[in-house]
């Protein structure tokens, strides 16, 4: 079946595998288009939104040097004695966990103007007793930062500090011993990211407080400059430090909340790539029962498990402004056990990022969410086998888009784009929201909505040829509802030559000859025209599909091309209301002073050859057959009988909602074969029917049977009757009457036999 489908949808199933193949190709890397990279990140972007915690987190509070405290203590920076102060009411009053310092203290602090006086001293007040001694006594207080780091020194402080990378290597400042060293990856693949420049802090601060992380949020390609990851190892290759690989500030401010061991250790897939290092998957942070694995990419990045909206409105953290410290407006112990980070959310210093959370967000805030991402392992992480699932949901959706939408009607072809569409995001949701997995969805995505254009495309271009073509072929012959029909299947129809039961009519005006001797052509042809228009009308209404118009008679046949279980029925009401109409002409024409005008029709039920017929010079839309013939020698037979329509036997089981008058039983010309054929008088449940029907029933009956004298007797009864058909009577009559002068024939069938046409 899929290899007939194929063939059949061959260039259909081709055209909608080729966004697969880019897609594939895409997700395997040979080639990156940015539109996936930016609709990666947007997806990423509303997911993180619509499933963040949305809580405070009481274990951090964040100490905002915000404009209110520039304003009220000066601008920036301000003096190392006065963070000293900060400092010492955090740590010492405050009894804080961790302090850490989201600022860089890169240069010394001269502010207090001790480094003029030592220079007078050693200068032009050198010999003025007591001075250099006395600028000695008050250097302790005067050096700012000596205050700053004896307040820091056995603390549990963390300071940051930034790398970079230059073509020059640079060193501002002084490092923090590295997290892991050099050989820590040796077998591995290292994290991708290198740096061999930095700015730290001065020497007396870093001696003071040994424990440090680099600020960097910002790596790999982020064009949108949104803040997504954060790096948790750096690699660092200068000359100015220690080579190894060094911890981020959240990482550090962890690792010190956690009890200050350093035991950070790689930890590797246990699988890779051919001929490549088994690829970084996590970082082991601490040591026996309290260590923490914590998801990281080929980068050693995490992505930030942000809490919610940004700034002391966002709820996620508790803010405390700078000034509210210094002025000691908090009770003793109110931050007790609490990670402080000091950070700042001043327009001016430059420290708000772009996250997807929020277009102004507070870099310090960055950080706490990482933090708080480390306390509770809650982090969400891109697989190493992100790749690997990407080109599986390709694959399936492809290949499920490819012959599912190749073979199905439009309105289901769009259902199974959608839904597969739907599928492959929720699966997505999914394994986020229960798993953490973040992974790739843009690139198939992308790849649905373009097999889905391009298969409706193509769908749109066949079906609308195909339209063009049932219209040209059956729009002459087919009422116009029943070409509607049609063009939702065209695959369906042909003119190829078929066999079906069918019923078919012929419908012949009687008196047409006289009429055409009164009236000029061009009179005739309006006359003629007028009724075919009336009767085309009323087998088109009853879905009627009309063959052809020989002189003054209409042959049509109803169940093709569109399979039409009733046709019968359809057939014998379009016969009933043909005849009305041919009335109502009639006695138009008779008012006109015309000859009258009759018809006759005759229907038959049977199985027919249907198709394409004729020649190569003219051809059309046909039916054939002996059931064709027998309708044909059908409609000459009314005249003999007093009726309109006459129909056979077949016709009558086929439309059993009508009562039927039963005329006779005949042979005619081109059939050895003896037909029973009726009229129908109206639909069953007209009582005014039944009790004449019985009587000719039983007539028909006596006379086959060569009962004469019982068929005398109901000949009598019928005779008295109203509305009795008075022809019919007359034939039956002299019938009898001869039959009653011969003895009866025992092989005798009865059957009226009709040699002419």
């Amino acid at each position: 079946m899929a290899l007939r489908l194929v063939r059949r949808h061959a260039a259909r199933v081709v055209l909608t595998l080729l966004p697969m193949v880019v897609a594939m190709l895409q997700a395997a890397g040979v080639w990156q288009l940015p539109v996936v990279e930016r609709l990666d990140n947007f997806i990423y972007d509303v997911r993180l939104r619509a499933h963040m915690p949305g809580t405070p987190d009481s274990r951090i509070v964040i100490v905002d040097i915000d404009d209110a405290s520039l304003q009220q203590f000066g601008q920036w920076p301000w003096s190392r004695d006065k963070l000293a102060r900060l400092s010492t009411e955090l740590l010492v009053r405050q009894q804080v966990a961790v302090l850490g310092f989201d600022i860089l203290f890169p240069e010394p602090d001269e502010s207090s103007g001790l480094s003029d006086l030592r220079r007078l001293a050693e200068g032009r007040l050198r010999a003025q007793p007591g001075f250099a001694a006395e600028v000695e006594r008050l250097a302790p207080a005067l050096d700012h930062d000596g205050v700053f780091a004896r307040t820091l020194t056995g603390r549990p402080v963390v300071l940051g500090y930034y790398f970079n990378g230059t073509r020059n290597a640079l060193a501002n400042g002084r490092l923090p011993a590295p997290a892991l060293l050099p050989d820590a990856f040796d077998g591995a693949s290292p994290p991708a990211v290198v740096w061999n420049s930095f700015g730290g802090n001065i020497a007396p601060l870093v001696q003071a407080a040994p424990h440090g992380g680099f600020l960097n949020v910002l790596i790999g390609r982020n064009d949108d400059g949104v803040v997504r990851a954060v790096p948790l190892l750096a690699r660092y290759e200068g000359a100015a430090a220690p080579a190894g690989y060094y911890a981020s500030f959240a990482l550090a401010v962890y690792q010190v909340a956690s009890g200050g061991t350093y035991a950070v250790a790689p930890v590797f897939a246990s699988h890779g790539v051919v001929g490549r290092a088994a690829p970084l998957t996590a970082l082991q942070v601490g040591q026996g029962t309290t260590h923490r694995r914590v998801p990281v990419d080929g980068n050693a990045s995490v992505l930030v498990p942000f809490r919610g909206p940004g700034g002391g409105e966002g709820g996620s953290f508790r803010y405390v402004t700078a000034a509210a410290i210094l002025r000691g407006e908090l009770a003793p112990g109110a931050m007790r056990g609490k990670i402080v980070l000091v950070g700042t959310t001043a327009r001016g210093l430059q420290d708000l990022r772009a996250t997807p959370v929020d277009s102004i967000f507070p870099g310090v805030e960055v950080h706490a969410n990482v933090v708080s991402g480390l306390l509770d392992g809650r982090f969400a992480s891109v697989p190493d086998y992100a790749s690997g699932y990407d080109l599986v949901q390709m694959l399936f959706a492809g290949l499920l888009l490819a012959f599912g939408m190749s073979a199905l009607p439009a309105f289901q072809a769009v259902l199974l784009g959608v839904g597969t569409a739907a599928l492959l995001v929720v699966v997505n949701v999914l394994l986020y929201v229960r798993g953490g997995l973040v992974l790739p969805l843009s690139a198939v995505l992308l790849m649905t909505a373009l097999a889905f254009v391009l298969n409706l495309s193509w769908g749109f271009f066949l079906e609308t040829r195909a339209r063009r073509g049932l219209a040209r072929l059956f729009g002459s012959y087919v009422p116009p509802q029943l070409v509607d029909e049609m063009m939702k299947r065209p695959g369906r129809y042909s003119m190829r030559a078929e066999s079906k039961e069918l019923t078919v009519m012929f419908c012949d005006m009687r008196g047409f000859t006289s009429l055409s001797e009164q009236v000029t052509p061009t009179e005739l042809q309006t006359l003629l025209n007028a009724l075919f228009s009336r009767l085309t009308a009323i087998i088109s209404r009853h879905r009627g599909t009309v063959d052809k118009y020989m002189g003054d008679c209409v042959m049509a046949f109803w169940g093709a091309p569109v399979d039409t279980p009733d046709h019968a029925a359809l057939a014998v009401q379009a016969a009933f209301e043909m005849a009305a109409a041919v009335r109502e002409f009639d006695e138009s024409q008779r008012l006109a002073g015309r000859p009258r005008i009759d018809v006759g029709i005759g229907l038959n039920t049977g199985v027919m050859s249907v198709g394409d017929m004729g020649s190569a010079v003219r051809r059309s839309y046909t039916v054939v057959g002996d059931a064709v013939n027998l309708a044909a020698r059908l409609e000459g037979l009314g005249s003999t009988y007093g009726v309109q329509i006459v129909a056979s036997e077949a016709t009558r089981h086929a439309a059993p909602g009508f009562a039927w008058h039963a005329l006779d039983t005949v042979r005619v010309r081109g059939s050895a074969r003896a037909v029973t054929i009726c009229t129908p008088v109206g639909r069953i449940g007209e009582a005014r029917w039944a009790a004449g029907l019985a009587q000719w029933d039983a007539l028909l009956a006596a006379c086959r049977a060569q009962r004469w004298s019982e068929a005398q007797d109901l000949l009598a009864s019928l005779d008295t009757q109203q509305n009795v058909n008075k022809v019919l009577v007359a034939l039956y009559r002299q019938r009898v009457a001869s039959g009653g002068l011969h003895p009866p024939d025992p092989d005798g069938d009865c059957a009226t036999r009709f040699d002419s046409k």
